[in-house]
């Protein structure tokens, strides 16, 4: 049976951190530039998820009859975007 390591106690393979230990701690980049490399460095400097749009949408709840949805779901990807153009045009 292999030795369980204890996470939460400190040892060897996890020591105790102190303000010197942070004061010294330095970002993998700078440490690892082979392993972690630029790209990694960059990454982290990306927005992440999705664009903001100019005009934001707001969520709403609607109830609509089974069928109703079913027949909008059926017209395939972009039936929400189709949806919203239609409702406008009825506006």
């Amino acid at each position: 049976m292999k030795h369980k390591v204890d996470t939460e106690k400190p040892g060897r393979d996890n020591p105790v951190w102190t303000k010197d230990t942070f004061a010294r701690a330095r970002p993998a980049t700078e440490v690892l530039p082979d392993l972690v490399g630029q790209r990694a460095a960059v990454a982290m400097l990306k927005p992440r998820g999705r664009p903001k749009a100019a005009q934001a949408r707001t969520a709403i709840s609607l109830r609509l009859p089974p069928e109703t949805l079913e027949r909008w779901k059926a017209t395939g990807p972009g039936w929400q975007t189709r949806m919203v153009e239609i409702l406008a045009k009825a506006v």
